[in-house]
């Protein structure tokens, strides 16, 4: 016969579970509504850095103040198919879009835009002091680009993302792998 943990045994795993993951670096992905691709980008990366084991988490929020009434539901449609096409389920699927606030922006230690010319505009408005903080990417909008199209550019600038996030943790050695003085 199993034994449930008790009450403090569940509690005590529970605050592991939060340290370990506020020892994370946090990634803010931003589009204009947090609705399709910020969203996708959020689960994306999330899921693949949890298989590199990447001590990374993302999450997204809203450049503009106000997302579209046309978005219908939590998440993009879009988004989703996208999504279960790789076999992931998404965690954050029935949360609603959110704008971005100063505190989203001072917890990441990252901030990527989706696209520069949509987003840049906002952020400076909005948050002219984080402006220069955020890395700008070039993804178009479903009235640009095909789901497919952006979808597809997204996974490739998720790819290099974690390579170089990866990359950045192995320490740099030496030829006969003795850490130099100095390096990280």
């Amino acid at each position: 016969m199993r034994r449930r943990p008790s009450v403090s045994m569940r509690w005590r795993a529970a605050r592991f579970s939060q340290a370990l993951a506020s020892m994370a670096h946090h990634l803010l992905f931003l589009c204009t509504g947090n609705y399709y691709r910020s969203r996708y980008a959020e689960e994306l990366f999330n899921h693949r850095a949890g298989l590199a084991d990447l001590n990374w988490r993302a999450f997204s929020r809203g450049a503009a103040e106000r997302g579209s009434p046309d978005n219908v539901g939590p998440m993009s449609p879009f988004a989703l198919e996208g999504l279960q096409a790789k076999g992931i389920v998404p965690v954050g699927n029935l949360r609603y879009p959110q704008p971005c606030t100063p505190p989203d922006l001072d917890s990441a230690d990252l901030i990527i835009a989706l696209k520069e010319a949509e987003h840049r505009p906002l952020i400076e408005r909005r948050f002219p002091e984080m402006a220069e903080r955020v890395t700008y990417w070039h993804v178009d909008d479903v009235d640009v680009a095909k789901p497919a199209i952006a979808l597809a550019l997204i996974d490739r600038l998720i790819e290099n993302l974690l390579r170089s996030l990866s990359d950045a943790r192995v320490p740099k050695r030496s030829a006969r792998g003795i850490r130099r003085d100095g390096e990280d």
